[in-house]
């Protein structure tokens, strides 16, 4: 038997599962992961405790748009990469999930057979 929370898992991912689907939602809702990335660097790189660092920052050939460029390509990676794995781990949940609904259903008694 299914327990309340296993039903009420499939019927949450059978309403919203291909809305969560969407790149752009998985973007949007992922960005705080991706942020917890990208602020420790800023962090890093504007704090100048490294000296090395920050001569080559200070330099002619430094670019800040290549920075600022490589900081949302990890952003938006990361984001999409965390909630893709989510919605993977939940879609796996949902498919045991009916799979033991189907199996109980089509023989009930063994169920209750395993339980004694």
């Amino acid at each position: 038997m299914l327990t309340q929370e296993e039903k009420d898992f499939l019927h949450y991912w059978e309403q919203n599962r291909t809305r969560q689907k969407k790149i752009f939602r998985q973007f949007l809702v992922g960005i705080p992961i991706g942020l917890l990335f990208v602020i420790p660097i800023a962090i890093n790189f504007a704090s100048g405790w490294d000296k090395r660092a920050s001569m080559e920052a200070n330099s002619q050939d430094f670019n800040p748009l290549v920075l600022l460029i490589a900081l949302l390509l990890i952003v938006g990676f990361t984001a999409i990469f965390y909630r893709q794995h989510r919605w993977d781990q939940y879609e796996q949940r949902y498919r045991e999930l009916l799979s033991r609904q189907s199996r109980e259903e089509e023989d009930p008694g063994k169920e209750l057979q395993n339980n004694k």
